[in-house]
Formats: structure tokens, sequence, C-alpha cells
């Protein structure tokens, strides 16, 4: 999509950023992995078609279990629902 440009003819369509979650994981280091190679992935996003877009900024990557990792790796935007409202009951 990003290659073949066609999002630019969404007029009411701003990308603002990417948005990634790390494997549902107790290991550290794979998350950290993860993290670290979403961020790669934002910066060459940014580079090669928002370079002139200062709205395109966001990492949104961390949620309630691992998001002090993903902020050491580069996030600007975590999501805490669970930290905030408590586990979810099915």
């Amino acid at each position: 999509m990003l290659e073949e440009g066609e999002w630019r003819n969404y007029q009411n369509v701003r990308i603002c950023g990417l948005m990634m979650m790390a494997s549902f994981t107790d290991d550290t280091e794979q998350i950290r992995s993860e993290f670290r190679l979403a961020k790669q992935i934002f910066d060459r996003v940014k580079t090669r078609f928002f370079a002139d877009d200062s709205q395109f900024c966001e990492l949104s990557m961390g949620m309630s279990h691992d998001y002090p990792i993903a902020i050491e790796e580069g996030s600007t935007m975590i999501r805490v629902g669970t930290k905030i409202f408590g586990e979810r009951v099915y």
C-alpha cells in the first residue's frame, strides 16, 4: 500500500505512525528484539514515505505487561488498559 502510494488519495485519512504488538511471552529478550525490529521498520518507513510529514511520529507498541521495554526501545505511545481496568473477564 505504501509503495503504490494509494494512501495519498485518501484526503480524510492521515497516517500518523505504526502500531505493533510483541509476542505474548515472558521471554523479555524476545520482546525486546521484536520492539527493536519495530523501531527499525518505523524509521525506514518514516525516511522513505513520510520524511517531510511531521505528523508521522507515533510508534505505538507496548502493553500492560511489556510497556517498560517498549519505552526503552522507542515507543511513543503505550496501551495499558489492563493496568488501569484490570484483567478481562470472559
